[in-house]
């Protein structure tokens, strides 16, 4: 262990911060490009896990984050920067009538859960089997199953969470509108809500999906919430909703907006948002405060990224760099005869080691853990930093990094087939 793992064990449970491997400890990033405290040097495809989506110390991001640094950090009042942001997001995003802040993504969809059964009065959520949405005991449920539970029963993934939790939230299977069709027959008037990744992980929507949980919702009178965190002005401007034409009553948003600082949003439709105003909510108000709520920090870091982001030809450079290391991965691995599946959006994608299409949660559970785990190792010490399983293509990538790229993966699928 490093000199800084050593100090981490003393001072933080597991060694770390929770997120990813303890073991690797970060000291710098520029552009695309990452260094450890050992002074390895990595191609970043996970950024931050993805809000970093235009590379680390962007120039115009960080101007920006300075002069405000100059100006103050926060104020718990509204500031000009806040209110800034949240005009181009509701001008950006299909859905966004009005939005609330928060400081955390997880923060976000717990309220867009508590929003949805206050607006509604009902209190089952239907939520999807591998789908994330935050660290709130409704999240939770049946995020990494390790027991495969017979639907639409949820399995807590952590401690501490209380049975009623577990019996409010109805899991079902990704990709599968006959099993959703019969839990709406069964308990339509008692569903308040959706929640759903438009693309779950990395695994996407098959065709009519999203519009058939739209229709759902509609002819039950519950509401569709999709959880854009990750996807949010990473698909497309104004998020995947905007990409798949299927507009929800509310979304999530965060990780993008904040910039790389801590940023989230609850977005939809006046008439539900309005719950959040004490002085029209009446009995149904819903509180919500937060210290850092809109901090003006963060805020402008967000309004100089969606900057970037509104240029054009900004996507369809991204979506260049994503094909590219798709075809990378299909090329070298193709050769091995190992089973695999190229899973995801150019945008946001992995590669799973099974001769199973992947269609939901289940057929990833089924795959080669060890053949994933070497894979990823190798690519690693080939100076490759992913998340064990996505990878975020971004725009700070160059010739050389995807060079790099190729040159590592080559190498993983070498490592095997020896």
């Amino acid at each position: 262990m490093s000199f800084w793992t050593d100090r981490a064990q003393a001072v933080l449970p597991g060694g770390g911060f929770g997120n990813f491997d303890p073991s690797l400890v970060i000291k710098n990033g520029q552009g695309s490009r990452v260094w450890d405290v050992e002074g390895n040097e990595y191609i970043d495809y996970l950024i931050g896990s993805g809000p970093m989506l235009l590379g680390h110390g962007h120039p115009e991001v960080v101007e920006a984050v300075e002069k405000q640094l100059r100006d103050g950090f926060t104020f718990f009042a509204n500031n000009p920067q806040g209110i800034e942001l949240a005009e181009r997001i509701c001008e950006a995003v299909p859905c966004a009538e009005q939005l609330r802040y928060v400081s955390t993504g997880g923060e976000a969809d717990m309220f867009a859960i508590r929003l949805a059964r206050a607006y509604t009065g009902r209190d089952l959520i239907i939520k999807f089997e591998g789908g994330y949405h935050g660290m709130s005991d409704e999240g939770q449920m049946s995020l990494s199953p390790t027991e495969l539970r017979p639907f639409p029963e949820a399995e807590p993934d952590s401690a501490g969470i209380l049975e009623k939790v577990r019996e409010g939230v109805l899991i079902a299977a990704w990709n599968d509108p006959a099993q959703l069709d019969a839990l709406f027959a069964e308990h339509g008037a008692r569903i308040a809500a959706i929640i759903a990744e438009p693309l779950q992980r990395i695994i996407p929507a098959e065709p009519s999906f999203l519009a058939h949980l739209r229709a759902l919702c509609d002819q039950h009178g519950s509401l569709l919430i999709f959880d854009e965190i990750v996807t949010g002005f990473r698909f497309a401007w104004g998020g995947a909703q905007a990409k798949y034409g299927v507009t929800p009553d509310l979304c999530t948003l965060g990780k993008t907006i904040g910039g790389g600082l801590p940023l989230a949003a609850v977005a939809g439709r006046a008439e539900i948002m309005r719950l959040f105003d004490k002085s029209q909510a009446g009995a149904q108000w819903l509180m919500q405060v937060g210290t850092l709520s809109g901090n003006p920090l963060a805020s402008v870091a967000g309004l100089a990224t969606l900057e970037v982001l509104s240029r054009s030809g900004t996507y369809e450079v991204m979506v260049e760099y994503g094909v590219r290391i798709q075809q990378m991965l299909q090329k070298a691995l193709a050769p091995t005869g190992i089973p695999f599946q190229l899973v995801g959006d150019p945008m946001l994608f992995d590669v799973v080691f099974t001769e199973t299409p992947i269609r939901d949660y289940r057929d990833t559970f089924a795959a080669d853990k060890t053949a994933q785990g070497t894979f990823n190792r190798v690519l690693r010490e080939h100076g490759i930093l992913k998340s064990p399983a996505k990878i975020y293509p971004h725009l700070a990538l160059t010739e050389a990094d995807l060079a790099q790229t190729e040159s590592a993966i080559q190498a993983a699928a070498r490592a095997l087939i020896q």
